[in-house]
């Protein structure tokens, strides 16, 4: 029997030989406006650190920082994900919650600049912690209810000093309610929560943890990041941070679990964002490098695949390159 019954009356081929038809029914479209752009700030003045895992990103002083967001205006790219490089540490992350912090002092510098740059907070204690793990340390694991207290403390003053969103990516138990509930109390019920929902455990952000110079120092984050092995659980992350309050929910990374980010938009209808993660940059920057493969190609085909899972938002180093070669089009 032919698998192929209707051949040669009906022909796929046929609305592929021209451009214009294929980009008539394409079912999948990027945009600039899908994209979003993550930024490490740090202290000093007019400071550029190479990210040296990371080919073309960089640890920015504050105003240097600034100068970033304009060229990524220019290119379409609306919103930033910040994350900070502290000058000093501590054992709970606390040095987090103070306004003059590295990532609150830029958040009041890109607004006074460019007020028209939507500003996501990533709200985690890792960058901030001596030990480098996500929250405070009791017992030798991290403390999940005394962790929440900081967190929303972070929280709060971020969006004080002109956060647009709150993105927690600690992946501690309960702490979308415990956020959604004290930014209300301080008068913030307007300000969305993106909740890292499903992050998992993943041997992809090792150049992440040389960016933000965040390695645990001890141990590793299996015991509140999720198992890779895992599907099923990260639809239940997912619906108990919409039940608590998220607006937003996020799968992480991105390019390894499409099947995740599938399932949860199917699930739920929900917005959902994906974290295209370093590694995953890195790893087409590196193959880039060694003309194995065609860069440009290459990364416009992983975010339309991410796009194509089901993502409405795509958190990518990547993000200025891609926005250039759409507003090229």
């Amino acid at each position: 029997m032919s698998l192929r019954p209707n051949f040669p009356t009906t022909r796929m081929r046929r609305l592929r030989y021209s451009k214009v038809v294929r980009d008539m029914i394409a079912e999948t479209a990027l945009s600039p406006n899908d994209l979003v752009m993550p930024l490490f700030v740090c202290p000093g003045s007019n400071v550029k650190n190479p990210i040296k895992s990371m080919p073309g990103n960089y640890q920015l002083s504050v105003e240097l920082l600034v100068e970033e967001c304009g060229k990524l205006l220019e290119s379409g790219v609306k919103s930033v994900l910040l994350f900070g490089i502290p000058e000093t540490k501590d054992e709970d992350g606390t040095v987090a919650t103070h306004d003059h912090s590295i990532v609150q002092t830029a958040c009041r510098a890109i607004k006074s600049k460019y007020p028209e740059m939507y500003i996501i907070a990533d709200i985690c204690n890792c960058e901030y912690t001596t030990h480098g793990h996500c929250g405070t340390i009791i017992d030798g694991d991290v403390d999940n209810d005394s962790t929440l207290e900081t967190l929303s403390a972070q929280a709060i003053s971020l969006v004080k000093n002109g956060a647009d969103m709150v993105a927690p990516s600690d992946m501690m138990d309960g702490r979308i309610g415990h956020m959604r509930k004290k930014l209300d109390e301080n008068g913030y019920e307007k300000i969305p929560i993106m909740a890292y929902s499903a992050k998992y455990a993943s041997g992809f952000y090792g150049p992440f943890r040389d960016a933000a110079e965040s390695a645990p120092q001890f141990g590793d984050r299996s015991t509140y990041q999720m198992d890779v092995r895992n599907a099923e659980e990260a639809v239940r992350e997912v619906e108990m941070d919409i039940a608590e309050g998220a607006d937003i929910v996020m799968v992480k990374p991105a390019l390894s679990y499409l099947d995740v980010i599938y399932r949860v938009k199917n699930t739920f209808n929900f917005p959902v964002a994906a974290y295209n993660v370093s590694g995953e940059f890195s790893m087409v920057k590196a193959a880039e490098a060694n003309d194995w493969i065609d860069g440009n190609r290459v990364m416009m085909e992983i975010m339309t695949s991410i796009k194509r899972a089901g993502a409405d938002i795509i958190i990518t180093y990547h993000a200025k390159d891609v926005a250039d070669i759409l507003n090229a089009k």
